[in-house]
């Protein structure tokens, strides 16, 4: 997910913002049924992504925190650490455009005039989750975006090889997602697929 500093830069830790992509898949992505906000707020990890310009700064401890607000929208707040050990942040805002589908968010990082604009944004399909919300794997239409995250910096072993299945299954190339450093984690960057030991 990196430049932060100025709200017209693109970044997103854990987290997110997809510029719409072009592009047919065989099947479609499959998003949950139901998401609860309320449960899915709070602090996230990045485990994994598939790596994207916006986040070429970010080296480790990637985290992206979602709290709700008055208007209904999630406010989104990513954070990543950079080669140089300096901590970066950028703010942003998602929503769900359409009630009836509630996995379906969009999630967008400019701000013009005051007003966050979801048209410069991108979608974010929870397409994984975790019964209890401890880890999610979020996606996009055409799969050229994609997180995995977790309330804790390391997953076990059995929880990294069903997330793993369950990407494949959504029509992902798991070796496209690259381990996310996280202190307290996994510490070398490498494809997923190749996570287990």
């Amino acid at each position: 997910m990196k430049h932060f500093g100025t709200p017209l830069k693109c970044f997103a830790g854990a987290l997110f913002v997809a510029i719409c992509c072009s592009g047919a898949a065989a099947s479609e992505v499959r998003v949950k049924e139901r998401l609860d906000l309320q449960r899915y707020l709070g602090k996230w990890h990045e485990i994994a992504t598939i790596p994207q310009f916006f986040q070429r700064k970010c080296v480790r401890d990637t985290v992206a925190e979602y709290s709700l607000l008055e208007s209904g929208e999630l406010r989104v707040e990513n954070t990543c650490t950079r080669e140089d050990g300096g901590r970066d942040k950028i703010e942003g805002r998602a929503r769900r455009p359409d009630a009836a589908a509630e996995a379906k968010l969009e999630v967008s990082f400019v701000k013009l005039f005051g007003e966050y604009r979801f048209w410069a944004g991108g979608d974010y399909w929870v397409i994984e989750l975790d019964p209890n919300y401890q880890w999610v794997v979020v996606g996009h239409p055409s799969r050229r975006y994609g997180w995995v995250l977790s309330r804790k910096q390391v997953l076990p072993v059995e929880v990294i090889a069903e997330i793993i299945g369950r990407v494949k299954a959504q029509g992902y190339d798991a070796c496209q997602f690259f381990v996310t450093p996280q202190t307290g984690g996994m510490t070398i960057r490498r494809p997923f697929c190749e996570a287990l030991p």
